[in-house]
């Protein structure tokens, strides 16, 4: 049976934010991947984790899901964290890549091609305040025509350091101001049949 792992790094606030949101984003990709025949593996990054565990999950999963809200523009502190422990763990055992793919024998090779994880889809589901507009539109300031592909850049590049096919994020956007949240985690469900292919 197929794997997927969903990992919500929501981070509590106690009195502003919850983590509701983000929990029924995760509940929707857990009922669509059940529903197409997937082994479904979660990890909660605020209840806690084992770092072996984890890397043993990532090693199991075809499909990892990263759920989070963008806090300061990226993933909530806890989630850097998870990462440098679980990844480092990686490299140690040799599990997540052999190296960052260059060596002194053939220096053709390029830095970020020593993966072990080729064949695997990694995919970013995300919560903003920042509006769909301000993304992609050089008329923004703040992001100067930078799309979201952009702005996971620091995520995303760990997991195509380890081999990793990047797969088209999901994103709600405008939370407190205009939200649509009813209609984007109905739509949900269709982009995930959309960008892998199920």
């Amino acid at each position: 049976m197929k794997k997927v792992l969903i990992i919500n790094t929501h981070l509590t606030y106690p009195n502003w934010t919850e983590g509701k949101l983000n929990d029924a984003f995760a509940e929707k990709a857990r009922d669509f991947f059940k529903s197409k025949g997937f082994e479904v593996i979660e990890t909660k990054v605020e209840n806690g984790y084992n770092i072996e565990e984890e890397e043993k999950k990532h090693l199991d999963a075809e499909i990892v899901i990263l759920q989070t809200p963008i806090n300061w523009f990226g993933a909530p502190w806890i989630y850097k964290k998870y990462v440098d422990e679980v990844f480092n763990r990686g490299l140690f055992t040799k599990s997540f890549l052999s190296g960052d793919g260059r060596t002194r024998e053939d220096l053709t090779k390029q830095y970020g091609t020593g993966g072990n994880m080729y064949g695997k889809k990694f995919m970013i589901s995300a919560t903003w305040n920042a509006p769909k507009e301000a993304f992609g539109n050089p008329e923004y300031k703040l992001f100067e025509g930078k799309d979201l592909s952009d702005i996971f850049l620091p995520i995303t590049s760990n997991y195509r350091f380890c081999g990793y096919d990047i797969i088209d994020s999901y994103n709600c956007f405008d939370i407190f101001k205009n939200a649509e949240i009813e209609k984007d985690l109905e739509n949900y469900p269709s982009h995930l049949s959309k960008v892998f292919e199920l």
